[in-house]
């Protein structure tokens, strides 16, 4: 899994790219993509919505009425940090989750020397 669909933003593609360079060598396979795919998007949306309601505030004006109501950003915030960490649990990315996976080596693929030290 290396390329990113073809569809995403430029930002997705370059949190694709970044994401998979940095985890650990084996651990997103090819049938991962999808989930990892949610996962992309889930943040990059995150991302965007929590930088637009930092400049609006959690209440903004109703257009016609001029009440006050929630930001539509702030429901945005919040769905996307529900799917981020289920995403992110399928894919061995929390601590927890990150303890249960086994990640064989491959072919070719040297001995860690620091797999010995604890917390590592």
């Amino acid at each position: 899994m290396t390329e990113p669909p073809h569809w995403l933003t430029d930002r997705q593609k370059d949190t694709w790219l970044d994401v998979i360079q940095n985890a650990p060598p084996g651990l997103l396979k090819d049938v991962d993509a999808s989930v990892f795919t949610v996962w992309v998007v889930a943040f990059d949306l995150y991302q965007e919505a929590s930088n637009k309601l930092a400049k609006t505030g959690m209440l903004i004006k109703a257009p016609n009425t001029g009440v006050p109501m929630q930001s539509p950003y702030l429901a945005i915030v919040n769905r996307q940090a529900q799917i981020m960490p289920k995403a992110a649990a399928e894919m061995g990315f929390t601590p927890a989750s990150r303890s249960r996976v086994v990640v064989k080596k491959e072919a070719g693929q040297k001995d860690d020397p620091w797999s010995g030290i604890a917390g590592g």
